[in-house]
């Protein structure tokens, strides 16, 4: 997600963490005298996630044989710049094909978005969902650098964590602009105070660069990806590096390249309104009615009353912890990722209403991060340490207010927050890279691009534009028509077909392909 902190696309970990309730190292030392490109990696059986990571269990088997995750370890440079410099460890995990050794294409690794999403924790949570091209391909997750075991960006403790993300991210008045700014500036003073050493080399050119590393050092001539949210991003970034070494790719719920924080955030703040539009509509439609709202106009009228209530007057959550409007809409927003998750909005609006607010509080704890013990992933330092890395622009509290209007228009419910959160990246202690990712990648081979209509955190037009970017005869864009952040893990069979038709058989399909 292409913006500081406060909504990031937690990509598909909403439907892994469906409201469960309901640190390591940098690991950098000195280079010896080694190529980087000729290490073999040691796979072996994978511990338990760390806290960094989310904490949990380590990863099942997958079903039928060689079914077993692997983990490891991948030294890459701390500066690519200094190439022969210190290095860090990557965390990489890994199940090797379950198909014959003679149809092996290579590995297939996956980017899940964020920026900050764990790879090592997430492809297996999904790696049922993505059986069916395991038959081909070693699928490979990682974390990216800053991310869980892979050198963490690290901000505040839980306990300050906790309170940071209660704080009024919607100021009325000049008092809560200045608590909102001073609390931003102790939050990026504590990332650069924990974790100045990494902060300079976690932008997303540095992760595209890993991952032609690990292309080579996995034995693959090109690089066969699977992203998804921000790690469309990040494969764009690859592609426009190394665009003779891409192999097949597949972006899905794709981040508009073409905009820079301010657009994003705008485009945003469209995308989670009608995201709630539909869910609205969703409600009323149902023939059992909507607990929640007579019309779909009475349903959000309801959610903007109980919001502005909360402003005021905190109700309990999870104890001991209060719903806060802040939290209240960090949760609202989680829970219009996935269609699944619209019964727990519903629920969850419900018992608000009737002054408590559990769910709604365990839905922005599954946005943030937090576990069910109190501790967080490092999921919210790591977006921030990603997203200010790469972008430059540093929004005062003067700038947001001259576009409030503006932010207000593209959404009742959302406009403030998203807007307000345009100020995460002042006062950072690394300048940014740029205004917008270059992805341009003449000469790459097909990169199939799939828009889902309904996405609320990359919006549909994000595809076309990425597809533009890529540049004539690379980006292949396909259309699903339907709602939630992302296309493949719908199971729509027309967009599954699709990407099992590039991926495993080489067959790109037409552009413009529509799947309903």
């Amino acid at each position: 997600m292409p913006h500081p902190f406060r909504l990031p696309a937690a990509a598909l970990t909403v439907c892994a963490v469906l409201l469960p309730a309901l640190l390591t190292g940098c690991g950098a030392g000195d280079r010896d005298d080694e190529d980087l490109t000729e290490q073999e990696l040691s796979w072996e059986d994978c511990p338990a996630p760390s806290q960094a990571q989310g904490g949990g269990s380590a990863p099942s088997p997958l079903p039928g044989d060689r079914g077993e995750w692997s983990c490891a370890t991948m030294k890459a440079p701390l500066n690519w710049d200094e190439p022969d410099g210190d290095t860090i460890d990557l965390a990489l995990i890994r199940a090797v094909s379950s198909g014959p050794a003679s149809e092996r294409i290579g590995s297939l690794i996956f980017n899940f978005g964020g920026p900050g999403v764990s790879g090592v924790t997430t492809l297996p949570a999904f790696g049922p969902d993505y059986a069916r091209l395991r038959t081909r391909y070693d699928l490979v997750g990682f974390d990216p650098r800053g991310v869980g075991r892979s050198a963490p960006a690290k901000c505040l403790d839980d306990r300050q964590l906790d309170a940071y993300l209660q704080q009024d991210a919607t100021p009325d008045d000049n008092a809560e602009r200045t608590e909102l700014v001073d609390d931003t500036e102790e939050f990026n003073a504590a990332c650069e105070k924990n974790s100045g050493r990494i902060l300079p080399h976690v932008r997303t050119t540095d992760a595209a660069r890993d991952l032609d590393l690990m292309r080579q050092v996995l034995g693959d001539e090109k690089l066969h990806y699977f992203g998804v949210s921000y790690g469309t991003e990040l494969g764009g970034a690859y592609a426009h590096l190394f665009p003779k070494k891409v192999g097949r790719a597949v972006f899905d719920a794709v981040v508009n390249p073409a905009e820079n924080a301010e657009e994003g955030s705008l485009g945003q703040a469209r995308g989670f309104q009608l995201a709630l539009d539909n869910y609205a509509e969703h409600c009323v439609s149902q023939p059992e009615g909507c607990p929640v709202g007579d019309s779909a106009q009475d349903v959000q009228d309801r959610i903007a009353g109980l919001l502005k209530d909360l402003d005021a007057r905190p109700i309990p959550g999870v104890f001991p912890r209060e719903l806060t409007q802040t939290v209240a809409t960090s949760g609202i927003a989680q829970a219009l990722y996935s269609q699944k998750l619209w019964e727990f909005l519903t629920q969850g609006l419900e018992q608000a209403y009737d002054g408590d607010g559990t769910i709604l509080m365990l839905l922005s704890d599954s946005m943030t991060g937090r576990g069910e013990n109190g501790e967080y992933s490092n999921l919210v330092a790591a977006n921030t340490a990603v997203n200010c890395a790469d972008r430059k622009a540093r929004h005062t509290p003067a700038d947001v207010e001259r576009r409030l209007p503006e932010f207000r228009a593209a959404s009742r419910l959302f406009g403030d927050y998203m807007a307000w959160g345009l100020t995460g990246c002042t006062g950072w202690a690394v300048p940014g890279a740029a205004e917008d990712p270059d992805v341009s990648a003449p000469g790459a081979a097909p990169i199939l691009v799939i828009g889902n209509t309904g996405d609320p955190a990359t919006p549909y037009e994000g595809a076309r534009r990425m597809v533009e970017e890529l540049g004539a005869g690379v980006g292949v864009e396909l259309t699903y028509e339907g709602q939630g952040h992302g296309a493949y893990t719908s199971k729509n069979r027309c967009v599954q077909q699709a990407v099992h038709g590039y991926l495993l058989d080489g067959k790109v399909p037409a552009a413009g392909t529509v799947c309903s």
